[in-house]
């Protein structure tokens, strides 16, 4: 039956694709999920308020990821890190999904930052602050990854200040972590990041520290949407050290890789894509790089959709698709974001999504998206 969306009738596929739990370990490349959070839609809060979180569902969903091989990457940008989640809020997720992690023999990493400061502060608070979270991480059993910090971008005053906070972070850390450089694209307040504008020049700040400290360092994630500076940098790493692509606009070349390496994957849209991505890469294990990137190309307009400007408010998309693939039973989010898209971008998702066969149940979701087109577009 066609479904009438603010750019046009669409008639939804009726089969989605046959991508069930199981299946081997994936072995040819390490592939995590940055998982979104659900939230508490019956809590009295307000969007500049405490968090409140759905446990049950948002533990669901991650095992649902590890039930197709992949790893979870915990509170992170796309659990809403400083966007709806606060640190009182990250702690408790860090500890349920680290333990639920242990439960069920899933991979989990955790992301370390700062924003349990909520004002200005000194290097040393900075420092403080990160030493804080790393050990609650390191204390739940989970690998740690280390997160741009908001306020390290407003008080460091050069590239020295950030490789003295770094090096000392990675002499604390007791197992090798994962670097994080988030673009201001993701977040303004990182503008600037590793002490200059120029990306040229952060890039060497960069490899400087993890070069100085290769022993722990398991990998570095890019989250720049450039996919010719990702390149330039994992070629540059240390041998031992990985590349973990986070960028959502080039993600199928940049993991099929070329005849000088590959990168590895921390992904948001594999919040959406986990089952579909998860198959892909068994594909890849087999040395099928073109039936890889046959099954995952096709899936970049609905990530570059998603993660359109601002990219920041990606994570709505994100969520709408999970309650539309009955992951959770509505659309609310925390911080009150599921205000951040429009209509009409959340229809085009529907679409795309749908024309992929990512739906598990496309009646239900077709049913989902006609009550949101009435309850916010009214009739026509």
């Amino acid at each position: 039956m066609t479904i009438h969306l603010p750019h046009g009738a669409y008639e939804p596929r009726t089969t989605p694709l046959d991508l069930a739990p199981g299946g081997s370990p994936l072995v040819s490349r390490t592939v995590f999920s940055a998982a979104h959070v659900v939230a508490d839609p019956y809590a009295d809060v307000s969007p500049d308020g405490p968090a409140a979180i759905d446990w049950d569902a948002t533990l669901a969903f991650r095992r649902h990821l590890w039930s197709h091989g992949l790893g979870v990457a915990e509170a992170m940008d796309t659990a809403q890190r400083g966007m709806g989640l606060d640190w009182a809020g990250g702690a408790e997720l860090i500890r349920r999904s680290a333990a639920e992690a242990k439960a069920v023999g899933g991979r989990i990493a955790c992301g370390v930052g700062t924003d349990q400061l909520t004002g200005p502060a000194t290097l040393a608070e900075v420092r403080a602050a990160y030493e804080e979270q790393l050990a609650l991480v390191e204390g739940s059993g989970a690998q740690a990854i280390l997160m741009a910090s908001r306020t390290l971008a407003a008080v460091a005053r050069g590239p020295e200040e950030y490789a003295d906070i770094y090096a000392h972070l990675l002499h604390q850390a007791t197992e090798p972590v994962v670097l994080h450089w988030l673009g201001p694209m993701f977040d303004p307040a990182l503008e600037g990041y590793w002490g200059s504008s120029d990306l040229d020049a952060a890039t060497d700040t960069f490899l400087k520290i993890i070069a100085e400290h290769p022993d722990k360092v398991d990998g570095i994630k890019i989250s720049l949407l450039d996919a010719a500076r990702e390149i330039d940098v994992r070629r540059r790493l240390p041998s031992g050290v990985r590349c973990y692509t986070g960028d959502d606009f080039n993600y199928p070349e940049l993991i099929a890789g070329d005849a000088r390496g590959f990168s590895h994957a921390l992904l948001g849209i594999f919040d959406p894509l986990g089952p579909l991505a998860a198959h892909a890469v068994r594909v890849l294990d087999t040395g099928d790089t073109q039936g890889f990137r046959d099954l995952l190309d096709p899936t970049v307009e609905l990530s570059r959709h998603l993660f359109q400007a601002p990219t920041r408010f990606y994570k709505t998309g994100v969520v709408f698709l999970a309650w539309l693939a009955g992951h959770q039973e509505h659309f609310t989010m925390v911080g009150g974001l599921q205000s951040a898209r429009s209509l009409p971008h959340l229809a085009k998702a529907y679409e795309l999504a749908d024309r992929l066969g990512l739906f598990p149940d496309p009646e239900l979701a077709e049913s989902r998206m006609r009550a949101l087109l009435t309850v916010q577009g009214g009739t026509r």
